[in-house]
């Protein structure tokens, strides 16, 4: 059986990922083409699920273990609703529309400060406060999380649990039939 990983080792892993594909976007800056549409897609895909699942497991470990965590999640929070509502601003346009890549660059600038805080503050708060087998059980509701998480931007839908965890798979499920009836986020 593969050794499960720990929450951090799992999120930093979706960071590096998304920062691969915004390095990506970066160089077809300007390109009208279905590339940049497809790669958009799978940002926002990527992005969604794992915030979904960070506001369902992360967020609430660190209000209950870090000391100070209800302001420091109560910020992340926030930080993810501006986001959100960028990805859906984003969902709405085409990389030919003279909108798509500033709300693009927006998007990179947000996410990037968002994962700098992130690694640089609540993450070593957090493996601070909690045994490694917290973590490790951590790592694995959040990658079960993912699976059934939203694929769409939902800026009004519930950020914290018991919410978020009732509405997310069903939003999930609903979000994934409409992307394999229109091919959203396949090459």
């Amino acid at each position: 059986m593969a050794e499960q990983q720990d929450v951090i080792a799992v999120l930093v892993t979706d960071h590096r990922e998304v920062e691969e594909m915004f390095t990506q976007l970066e160089q077809m800056s300007g390109d009208g083409g279905e590339r940049a549409k497809t790669l958009a897609e799978k940002v926002v895909i990527e992005l969604i699920r794992h915030s979904v699942a960070e506001e369902a497991y992360l967020y609430p470990a660190a209000r209950e273990h870090i000391e100070g965590g209800d302001a420091l999640v109560d910020e992340e929070i926030a930080e993810h609703a501006e986001a959100e509502e960028t990805m859906k601003q984003l969902e709405r346009l085409e990389p030919g529309d003279a909108e798509f890549w500033p709300t693009m660059e927006r998007l990179m600038r947000e996410i990037r400060h968002h994962i700098q805080e992130e690694e640089n503050d609540l993450f070593p708060r957090l493996r601070q406060a909690c045994s490694q087998e917290q973590l490790v059980d951590l790592g694995g509701k959040v990658q079960r999380a993912k699976k059934m998480a939203p694929t769409r931007p939902h800026p009004s839908a519930p950020d914290t649990p018991p919410g978020n965890k009732l509405l997310a798979p069903g939003a999930g499920l609903v979000d994934r039939i409409r992307d394999a009836l229109t091919g959203r986020g396949r090459s």
